[in-house]
């Protein structure tokens, strides 16, 4: 269905966005209409921690249906004031030198290149706020913030960095010239960019308007939610879910209810553009290492979110480790690979979840995708939703119905379905008659997907 749908359906949903959204000035790559994203940190996936290994991997993250690989920073990072003994990706020292820790330049090209061959997009963890103390670039006059000493500023206890100042048009011409080398020479896909809400909107503005012109396919991402509505006028595709995050680990631990999730959606709906894609996830590389692992912070609850993360609008980000079975922290500032678990279920669950994705338009993101609609459920411990689509192309219809038992208790729930009523095929691979009025009993934390 994918295959079959796909062409047509991405043209037509961008000519109706900028027929009827008349604030769309950015059209997203059609590849990322019903992509799934993948964090990939380098130094923790394999024992060897480096791109020769991880490349090893790519046919596995392919099987599993991945389409896009965000890989954590990987040039050069600093010395002065390193954090533990290896130090943070996210202290860089040159922008254009990778860090030997992984390999060479030749072996990331080589890496990039199986990717390609793969059908995988490849997009680089920028960290544009801030550099290393120790980079060339403090030495530039007006480039990174001072206090009235003379020393180099940090933000918050990041104590191995130094912010920019994008006041000097020097440093900004010099960053945007290092994205292009990216871009333009290695041939990368596009950029995750750290912290971008610190970072003056209309610097990602020029930039990304720059790249987007040799490379109109590039795909972009934002670390930030606050400041999503700006960011994605015009410069990024996709922004953090960070306090739908927050919402799912506050229901698994019983802080949240589910009508806090249906007034965030409510919200969003109408403070963030509707064009923009909301990454969903239930880990990454910080919430990992900070706040714990999903089975930490959501316990029982960690499949049922995780398929949550798909079924709700946006796209889903998987983080290395959770399709092995990872189950801990892992060190930021040491080599600490991931557990991998025999036969892992997460690896069969995500590889489910991924052609659900794929299969459905409906789930797939914005213009394609169908938005999201509450079905009236007489308890509200169950998170009941239906998303229902027509291709433009033949008004063939897609129907996706998800019913979720968000507590640690048995529960019954009687559903209104109405119009949506029929024969299902659950992603359990079962079939399944629903009625107008239906009437389901759900196991603590026990989630029902249907399609047709």
């Amino acid at each position: 269905m994918k295959k079959l749908f796909f062409a047509a359906l991405g043209l037509l949903c961008l000519a109706s966005c900028a027929k009827q959204q008349q604030c769309c000035q950015l059209e997203h790559p059609c590849y990322a209409y019903d992509a799934t994203i993948y964090e990939l940190n380098t130094r923790q996936l394999t024992e060897e921690g480096t791109f020769k290994a991880a490349e090893a991997v790519l046919p596995e993250l392919k099987e599993l249906g991945v389409d896009i690989i965000w890989i954590m920073p990987i040039q050069q990072i600093g010395v002065l004031e390193r954090k533990g003994t290896l130090g943070s990706y996210y202290a860089i020292t040159d922008y254009c030198k990778f860090n030997p820790e992984f390999g060479t330049r030749a072996d990331f090209e080589h890496f990039l290149a199986e990717a390609h061959k793969l059908g995988l997009k490849v997009i680089l963890d920028w960290v544009a706020n801030h550099t290393a103390p120790d980079s060339e670039w403090t030495k530039n006059d007006g480039w990174h913030y001072r206090d009235s000493l003379g020393n180099l500023m940090v933000q918050y206890d990041w104590t191995d960095i130094s912010k920019l100042n994008y006041d000097n048009q020097d440093m900004r011409a010099a960053m945007k010239q290092a994205m292009h080398w990216w871009m333009d020479t290695i041939g990368i896909d596009g950029f995750r960019c750290d912290v971008a809400g610190e970072v003056p909107t209309d610097f990602w503005n020029d930039v990304m308007a720059e790249l987007r012109v040799k490379h109109p396919n590039m795909f972009t991402l934002a670390e930030d939610e606050a400041e999503a509505q700006d960011l994605t006028e015009s410069a990024f595709d996709m922004y953090y879910g960070w306090t739908l995050h927050h919402l799912m680990n506050g229901v698994a631990q019983g802080k949240n209810t589910v009508n806090d999730l249906w007034d965030y959606f409510a919200k969003t709906d109408t403070t963030i553009r509707h064009e923009a894609i909301r990454m969903n996830f239930t880990s990454n590389h910080d919430e990992n290492s900070w706040s714990g692992t999903e089975f930490e912070r959501m316990g029982d609850a960690s499949n049922l979110f995780a398929a949550f993360t798909y079924v709700v609008p946006g796209m889903p980000l998987i983080y290395t480790g959770q399709p092995s079975g990872n189950h801990h922290r892992l060190q930021f500032f040491e080599k600490d690979v991931i557990d991998r678990v025999e036969n892992a279920p997460q690896h069969d669950m995500y590889k489910k979840l991924n052609a659900l994705r794929a299969d459905n338009f409906a789930l797939w993101s914005n213009e394609i995708g169908a938005p999201m609609v509450r079905i009236a459920a007489d308890n509200d411990k169950v998170f009941a939703c239906v998303r229902h689509a027509v291709c433009p192309k033949d008004n063939k219809e897609n129907t996706v119905i998800a019913v979720m038992n968000m507590s640690a208790e048995e529960q019954v729930v009687n559903l209104t379905i109405d119009q949506y009523a029929g024969e299902y095929n659950c992603i359990c691979g079962k079939t399944m008659a629903i009625e107008a009025a239906q009437t389901l009993t759900l196991k603590p934390w026990q989630h029902i997907i249907l399609t047709k």
